[in-house]
């Protein structure tokens, strides 16, 4: 069972990143077929290109947290000690979970009067709650992601260890 689970926490986002790159590209590339060898395009090929656009992009930014690899400004943390930094980085992870608490609980919202009033997409007519879930369904991933870092930080400062701190990109 740890197995499985170390799996998915290793994996989860970068398959469901996966899932909707391939169906975005799939989908864009049939639509661009059928536009310039065809002359006829469809309405729903734009649905879910947007889509599953959306998607990856809430799901990206989880997978962006589980690996610190955010944007950051971290010229300062350069010259800090340790315990500063881990500091630092509990406190932007408290912060960041306070944010997505709070959206949590808008995109709750929307998508529960799209649910009660029951529309639709315009293109694909299925229910626009599939789509509008994306939005809580990120900020899930991500205050489930933010809970592990502020745990691994919090180890590593009793510990005493250097904070994780990502890839970066120019070192």
């Amino acid at each position: 069972m740890k197995k499985i689970y170390l799996a998915i926490d290793r994996n989860a986002e970068r398959w469901l990143l996966l899932v909707f790159y391939v169906m975005l590209v799939g989908t864009m590339f049939i639509e661009v077929v059928r536009r310039e060898v065809f002359s006829y395009s469809s309405i729903w090929g734009e649905e879910i290109v947007r889509y599953s656009f959306i998607y990856l992009a809430w799901i990206g930014a989880a997978a962006a947290i589980r690996e610190r690899a955010h944007i950051r400004i971290d010229v300062i943390l350069n010259y800090v000690p340790n315990t500063i930094k881990a500091l630092l980085y509990i406190f932007g992870d408290v912060v960041m979970f306070a944010v997505a608490l709070v959206a949590i609980y808008w995109s709750w919202e929307t998508l529960h009067v799209s649910w009660t009033f029951g529309s639709v997409t315009h293109g694909l007519r299925i229910s626009q709650t599939f789509f509008l879930f994306a939005v809580p369904f990120g900020f899930a991933l991500m205050l489930f992601r933010l809970t592990q870092s502020f745990l691994r930080d919090l180890s590593h400062l009793r510990e005493g260890r250097a904070v994780y701190e990502g890839d970066r990109l120019f070192d």
